[in-house]
């Protein structure tokens, strides 16, 4: 088995509109390990859910992939056919979403979910016996009292974040070797987020599964993960371990969203907001998307999308400061860039 459960390179990913393309993602290239957890960071339309929609195959029309591949345990998935990805996708590879009403169908039972889910991966090989007896497993492994009970009733008897959880347990059904979470704690309240958190960091202990989680708040990530990739503009502007991104962040991206991020030992101050709105994918810039909110923009920024570099191993940034050449040039006002 290939060391690399999962490996995109160079992923493009765009939606065709009556207004034209939009790049949602512009290239990205990242490894995953079994058993590993990644975070993927962004602000809305950042492009670090669609990434993983690609994985799961849930793009098509008007979404495409147009560019680079998704390699996962060794299978290139951009090649598969509709039935091969529709046996990898809740089998292999499991998604969980930020809003679980709207996945859990009203009008069925949770033990009827749970079951399809069940006969998904088990087909005709699994009995009714079974089924019960595994749906009141997966309730009793992601925290639910009284799993029998539960089996019958419907999703309006449960609360947030409890359906959060019923989510949980329909993902791991198949014994997925990649759990991704979609912005998992989003609707719910901040108690609640960390229990799920707490609930997922448990399950990946137990079950050895690499999961990917997606969020727009690098807090989040700080005890869970252990690699982060920060996206902007359908891009990956910063990549590497927690510790290193945390103590150590390179582009003014991340350092602009760990800055707005609260800080309990730091009272009275205020938190700082990166300036400016995200950019328009249908016009992307010419140079760094980023430029147009960034303090430390540069002639160079303006003119040329900035290349790769690396800052220890395993740590990437984006960003034309850490190019020699490019230091040198003159840093242009906020009121002198356009």
């Amino acid at each position: 088995m290939s060391k690399e459960l999962l490996k995109i390179n160079d992923l493009k990913v765009s939606f065709f509109t009556p207004a034209g393309e939009v790049k949602a993602v512009n290239g990205i290239s990242y490894t995953l390990e079994p058993g590993k957890v990644l975070g993927i960071v962004g602000e809305s339309g950042s492009g670090k859910s669609v990434s993983s929609y690609s994985i799961m195959g849930l793009i098509d029309n008007p979404g495409k992939i147009v560019g680079g591949s998704i390699i996962f345990d060794g299978k290139d998935v951009s090649t598969m056919t509709k039935s091969e990805r529709q046996n990898l996708a809740g089998n292999e590879i499991a998604m969980i979403f930020q809003d679980p009403m709207t996945c859990l169908n009203p009008v069925f039972t949770i033990g009827n979910q749970i079951a399809e889910s069940l006969i998904h991966k088990y087909g005709r090989k699994i009995s009714k016996k079974e089924i019960k007896e595994r749906s009141i497993d997966l309730l009793k492994l992601v925290g639910i009292n009284e799993p029998e009970k539960r089996l019958a009733q419907y999703p309006h008897e449960f609360s947030g974040g409890m359906r959060q959880r019923v989510m949980i347990a329909m993902a791991l059904a198949g014994s997925p070797k990649l759990l991704i979470a979609d912005e998992p704690t989003t609707a719910l309240d901040v108690t609640i987020q960390a229990q799920i958190l707490e609930l997922l960091k448990d399950i990946q202990k137990k079950t050895g599964m690499a999961i990917i989680l997606i969020t727009h708040d690098l807090g989040i990530v700080a005890d869970m993960a252990d690699d982060i990739i920060v996206m902007y503009a359908g891009k990956i502007v910063e990549q590497g371990s927690v510790y290193s991104i945390f103590n150590n962040p390179r582009h003014p991206y991340t350092k602009g969203l760990l800055r707005s991020l609260p800080d309990l030992n730091k009272k009275g101050e205020k938190l700082i907001p990166i300036q400016g709105n995200p950019i328009d994918l249908l016009n992307l810039p010419q140079g760094c998307a980023f430029a147009p909110r960034c303090e430390n923009c540069m002639k160079v920024c303006l003119k040329y999308a900035p290349k790769e570099y690396s800052i220890e191993d395993g740590h990437t940034v984006s960003c034309w400061l850490y190019d020699g050449m490019a230091n040198n040039s003159t840093e242009v006002k906020n009121n002198d860039k356009h």
